[in-house]
């Protein structure tokens, strides 16, 4: 496979939930799917990995669906998991896992659960839980409850912002910790 063809692949690959908004910008309103292959071969391009994740673990074990239906945050359960774009997710019950499973982007955090201020700003990130915030229907998550405060103001510039510097920043040479 050509070395241009491998790259589209894994760009196609990242389709996490930021970068569907980028893509489709860019080329169609038609939805982007990824099946798992394509993710690792996203991963595989990229410097950092396409979904924030310790051990292989997504966002700390938070459970992404309880940001939406309880709107708080919960501790995920290694009982009730999910394997999508590459990382396992996990979950409060049984009930949140297969809300995730049948609509992973619906409930996936913006810019692969990294920080959306540090995205903003062309940063990659790491995120606390309880810095977070569910705009538009969208989950953001942020490295620190004082970057959490910056993120608030003229949150729709950064957001415009994040998604230009979106998913480029998976290959800065650093990840902020």
């Amino acid at each position: 496979m050509k070395l241009s063809s491998l790259l589209i692949c894994g760009l196609v690959g990242l389709a996490s939930v930021g970068v569907i908004n980028s893509l489709e910008a860019a080329t169609s309103p038609q939805s982007v799917e990824t099946s798992s292959r394509d993710s690792r071969l996203a991963q595989a391009v990229t410097r950092f990995p396409a979904v924030y994740n310790e051990n292989g673990i997504a966002l700390d074990g938070q459970d992404v669906v309880a940001y939406f239906r309880a709107n708080s945050l919960v501790q995920g359960s290694p009982k009730f998991t999910h394997t999508w774009n590459g990382v396992k997710w996990q979950f409060s019950s049984a009930m949140n896992r297969d809300l995730f499973a049948k609509n992973p982007t619906q409930y996936a955090p913006q810019y692969g659960g990294y920080c959306a201020k540090a995205a903003s700003g062309g940063v990659l990130a790491t995120t606390i839980p309880n810095a977070w915030e569910i705009r538009d229907g969208k989950l953001y998550l942020n490295y620190s409850l004082e970057a959490q405060k910056e993120w608030k103001q003229d949150t729709a510039t950064k957001i415009a912002k994040a998604n230009a510097n979106w998913p480029k920043i998976l290959n800065n040479d650093t990840l902020k910790r």
